[in-house]
């Protein structure tokens, strides 16, 4: 490995975040020289970010733990677009009230990550703040010139979808050369000389590298993650029951959140082949302690998988509900019962079907998936088995005031008269 200078690189190449980079000499000399101010952008086409998207939150963690500026660029404007980057075809469009009402759900786990006030406080921005204003003539006369219709076919995307002989709109052609034009507006305004993103990205980083230094004069840097999968060849925080959400306000709806218990337990669930690895890319635990954990064999893996759940679910949701989630897996599966603080709902009445009741708490996205997990045997009622889909539940369900539904044995919802 490399010998790098700056506590940014160290930390970014030993955690295992580097996979390509413009220049990894000269970005960790500008790590040496002084703080660097980085940003990475995130279009806003769900009310959640997933766990897909911690990676490149903890390299702004990183960056500002190493003493940096992190930017936090909501994509107001791409989002109007549409990033087409490994997208076989065109996304759906959104209004402008749905990208808003994204953009809220989005922003409000940031603050868990990173810290806004101080010397180096992060900023957050949308570049729907210069693009919305730009003169569609004016930009493409200023920035359509250092772009080439020759270089653009080669980009992955592109190639992609024309050897697929699949349709590229005009609209989404015009993607890249915006997110190149938001790296010169940070370097501007802020001084920003360091684009963040996954590989997927990169296509779109050494544009907007070129084009701030074509435009502005400056020299910028560009540094990419790799695809982070499972040991199972899995991508990361996509499970058989969706996405791994990072909020965990059920008012998003059962698609777009986890609560605390689950997210914990998502961890916990880690395979053991990606423990240490995942502790070095979600955790701030040295890498030391982290060396120790990983070398448990057998039984005593699963020490370090509750410490990964532990950590991550810390940093999240914050420690108490870290400890309410490990009480509650113990009381549970070592127990049995609804223990306390499994995810809650409240209704002003029980009585519904089963099927409408998996939806509601989360455990089923459609009744047609709850009817799979009936057919499954893995759709439980205060854990007894299901196997009538108009099953109706009522008063004499309630257990403790509660009822417990559940799908297999690591999840599990309480349903509670309001």
């Amino acid at each position: 490995m490399a010998q790098y200078q700056s506590k940014l690189m160290q930390t970014l190449v030993e955690r295992g975040f580097l996979y390509q980079c413009t220049d990894e000499a000269a970005l960790d000399k500008a790590g040496v020289d002084g703080p660097v101010t980085g940003y990475i952008g995130f279009d806003c086409t769900a009310p959640s970010l997933h766990v897909g998207s911690l990676v490149q939150i903890m390299m702004l963690r990183h960056l500002q733990r190493a003493g940096g500026r992190p930017i936090v660029l909501m994509g107001g404007g791409t989002t109007k677009i549409g990033d087409p980057s490994g997208k076989d075809k065109s996304r759906a469009m959104l209004t402008t009230e749905k990208i808003a009402e994204n953009k809220n759900g989005i922003m409000s786990v940031f603050d868990r990550f990173l810290n806004f006030d101080g010397p180096n406080g992060a900023i957050m921005v949308d570049n729907a703040d210069w693009l919305e204003g730009l003169g569609y003539i004016e930009f493409l006369r200023d920035v359509g010139p250092l772009f080439t219709i020759n270089r653009m076919v080669t980009m992955d995307t592109v190639k992609r979808r024309l050897e697929n002989e699949q349709p590229m709109t005009f609209l989404e052609f015009n993607y890249p050369l915006l997110q190149s034009y938001d790296f010169v507006e940070l370097n501007r305004r802020y001084g920003c000389t360091l684009q963040l993103g996954g590989s997927d990205q990169w296509g779109n980083i050494t544009t907007g590298v070129d084009l701030t230094r074509r435009m502005e004069g400056n020299e910028v840097y560009g540094f990419t993650t790799p695809l982070i999968t499972t040991a199972s060849g899995g991508k990361m925080g996509k499970t058989a029951d969706g996405a791994v959400w990072l909020n965990s306000d059920p008012a998003l709806g059962a698609d777009y959140f986890k609560s605390p218990y689950d997210y914990w337990q998502f961890w916990r669930n880690t395979d053991d082949a990606d423990v240490g690895r995942f502790m070095r890319l979600f955790t701030d635990l040295p890498l030391d302690e982290i060396a120790k954990l990983e070398s448990l064999e057998g039984a005593d893996i699963n020490t370090a998988k509750i410490v990964l759940a532990n950590e991550a679910t810390t940093m999240l949701h914050g420690e108490a509900a870290a400890k309410d989630a490990e009480a509650t897996a113990r009381k549970t599966f070592e127990q049995g019962g609804a223990a306390a603080g499994l995810p809650t709902f409240e209704v002003s009445d029980v009585a519904m079907n089963i099927l409408d009741a998996a939806i509601l708490v989360g455990l089923a996205s459609s009744k047609g998936e709850g009817r799979r997990h009936i057919k499954g045997n893995a759709l439980k009622v205060n854990d007894e088995r299901v196997s009538d889909p108009d099953m109706m539940l009522g008063q004499d369900d309630i257990k403790d005031g509660v009822i417990k539904i559940s799908v297999g044995k690591k999840r599990h919802a309480l349903i509670k008269p309001s």
